[in-house]
């Protein structure tokens, strides 16, 4: 089969490999849509190394047909599409029995332990048969819809763990696919108002018709004037911060009101710092979550909800690019020139 290897930072290249097999209480699927992730560009250019092998397939967002079925496998069946939570729990830890299985002690994900999505056929493990990640879908779903149910639970998690909820304005700093996305939820939630922040005046676009109901471009206008000016005087109830850079946080912090969260849902670069004003949060009583992952509860909601139409999942495609163009699809996703990339398996 034809898949893309990565190497090293910078070198992923299209080439032949082995063709996989299910062995013994495995899956074995034509990947049939895969889209890249913040956290693919950041292996790619280097600044993730945790967990990642190479040489290596990443990928972890995806859906496919099944065109082989190990022995033992049950529910499952040649030609039925199915996309899949990629993280698998071990469900033994204290964290599983704690209910908190996306932050796992003994995870394993595709992509990662696992090769991933960025090849023509991608082999389920058996452990993540048995856990019960892979999910089949509707007939009415598409492929790039059910590959974007990954990264709309993540947003999932973010947003429970910011306790978004009815009458709550929300602010959303950066308008990628995932802040699209926590609009979009926080909308579902029953927010009464969302205001994006976002410098890109083609995301800005996306922003206002998936029904923010604020745009604002920071690096023009005063972004915490026009929060008080939209919020009583007073500050947001909820700021998720959607885009992987430091500097942010201390101004998340400043945008909401008192007793106002503050979810820090992007990845940082390992190594990144902020400088905190410890006061905002002690004198303010401000919640600051964090968001790691998913959880297979929160991946069937997500699947839900875009089988659902609830959220508009496929909108977010703005680029489609084979797999022997993974380079310059990479390079598209880094570039921001559009929203999210799928990478086409013809």
């Amino acid at each position: 089969m034809h898949a893309a290897i990565f190497h090293a930072p910078n070198d992923i290249r299209f080439a032949e490999v082995e063709t996989p097999k299910a062995d013994d209480g495995e899956l074995l699927l034509r990947v049939r849509a895969a889209t890249i992730c913040g956290t693919d560009m950041r292996i790619y250019n280097g600044r993730k190394t945790k967990g990642v092998r190479t040489p290596s397939i990443i990928g972890h967002e995806f859906a496919g047909e099944v065109v082989d079925v190990g022995r033992g496998v049950r529910g499952f069946a040649v030609g039925d599409g199915v996309s899949m939570d990629p993280v698998i729990p071990c469900l033994k830890c204290e964290y599983c029995k704690q209910g908190r299985e996306n932050v796992c002690a003994n995870r394993t994900a595709m992509g990662y332990e696992f090769d991933g999505a960025f090849a023509e056929f991608i082999r389920i493990p058996a452990t993540g048969i048995a856990s019960g990640n892979v999910y089949k879908l509707h007939p009415d779903t598409s492929w790039e819809q059910a590959a974007l149910a990954e990264p709309l639970a993540c947003c999932i998690n973010g947003q429970e763990n910011a306790e978004v909820g009815m009458g709550d304005s929300v602010v959303v700093l950066g308008a990628g696919p995932i802040g699209l996305m926590h609009l979009q939820l926080a909308r579902v939630a029953g927010a009464r108002q969302v205001i994006v922040s976002e410098p890109n005046a083609k995301r800005r676009e996306m922003a206002a018709s998936l029904g923010a109901d604020l745009v604002v471009d920071p690096t023009t206008d005063d972004l915490s004037s026009c929060v008080k000016a939209r919020c009583d005087g007073i500050g947001a109830d909820v700021v998720i911060v959607a885009i992987g850079l430091p500097v942010l946080v201390n101004p998340a912090m400043q945008l909401v009101r008192k007793n106002g969260r503050v979810n820090l849902f992007a990845g940082f670069t390992a190594g990144d710092t902020a400088v905190v004003d410890p006061n905002l949060i002690h004198y303010n009583e401000i919640k600051v979550s964090g968001a790691s992952a998913l959880t297979r509860r929160q991946y069937e909601k997500s699947l839900r909800l875009i089988e659902a139409g609830v959220i508009a999942a496929g909108d977010l495609i703005t680029h489609r690019l084979a797999l022997a163009d993974i380079n310059e699809a990479m390079q598209v996703a880094a570039s921001g020139e559009g929203v999210k990339v799928s990478v086409v398996h013809e």
